[in-house]
């Protein structure tokens, strides 16, 4: 699928993003993991989603081909996301959005709705960060903490986002190394994880509960990032709140059971709900 880069003025951030499909917007939220960014992460969905949405995925501040200032002026914390996505959305005149994040990118779709929930319809979180379950990193999110900039460093990335028994293709391994190897986003890297082992990721719980948009919450059943406890919890907070768990997959559902994925999504985009 050909995918045309484009940029907008985000809140001072210059923002890559790509715009594909028509009709109601749904905007794609990447992960933070090493080499993370719109394309890699939702490649394999850009074709499907688009044939009923209008699909807008950005690149996260820090990541891709968006702006990564130097951390000596800027915060690499949820707080700066949350504000990026929203001005994002500012600037691109968009209203009545359903929002789509994994990982990282669900606590920036949460963020954002918390700062102007009027815009956002409903919500799908997918190994969604935002909550401090489990209390310790584990070892498969060590490996992206942990990163070393190298290739067999981003294949151990990879081995801790996805589950066991996953091979990735090696254009994916190859593509998600060449975005960390510029030092610019090495400098970006480094503070989005200092800033990560603080815990700025996480929400008050009692603020989530304000949250009453419809929300999906889906989660791999074999996820070590984002266990499916956290995901329990999520359902707990939101009133109006589905879940699904997806069978022999880890963080990365939209690339590991893509059709699944997208199936579960699109069926929640369009279902009824009582008034």
């Amino acid at each position: 699928m050909n995918l045309e880069s484009r940029f907008i003025d985000a809140g001072g951030i210059t923002t890559h993003y790509y715009d594909v499909g028509s009709g109601p917007v749904m905007l794609l939220i990447h992960g933070g993991g090493a080499g993370a960014d719109a394309y890699g992460n939702w490649r394999d969905c850009f074709p499907i989603l688009s044939q009923h949405f209008r699909v807008i995925a950005p690149d996260m501040v820090g990541f891709g081909r968006s702006d990564k200032p130097s951390p000596d002026t800027y915060v690499y914390d949820q707080p700066g996301r949350n504000r990026h996505i929203s001005d994002f959305i500012d600037a691109m005149g968009l209203d009545d959005v359903i929002l789509v994040g994994n990982s990282m990118g669900g606590a920036a779709a949460i963020g954002a709705t918390l700062i102007k929930p009027e815009r956002t319809q409903r919500l799908v979180l997918m190994g969604s960060a935002g909550l401090p379950i489990p209390e310790r990193a584990s070892p498969q999110l060590m490996h992206n903490l942990n990163y070393d900039f190298t290739v067999e460093g981003m294949r151990r990335v990879i081995a801790g986002l996805t589950a066991p028994g996953y091979q990735p293709p090696e254009e994916l391994v190859q593509y998600r190394y060449e975005l960390t190897i510029d030092p610019d986003t090495k400098a970006a890297l480094a503070a989005i994880v200092a800033e990560t082992r603080k815990g700025t990721l996480n929400f008050d719980q009692a603020l989530l509960t304000t949250i009453k948009q419809p929300v999906l919450v889906v989660n791999g059943k074999d996820d070590g990032v984002s266990p499916v406890a956290r995901a329990v919890r999520f359902l707990e907070l939101f009133d109006n709140s589905w879940g699904y768990i997806v069978p022999h997959c880890g963080h990365w559902a939209m690339i590991e059971h893509t059709d699944d994925f997208c199936d579960i999504v699109l069926r929640f985009a369009a279902m009824e709900l009582a008034s």
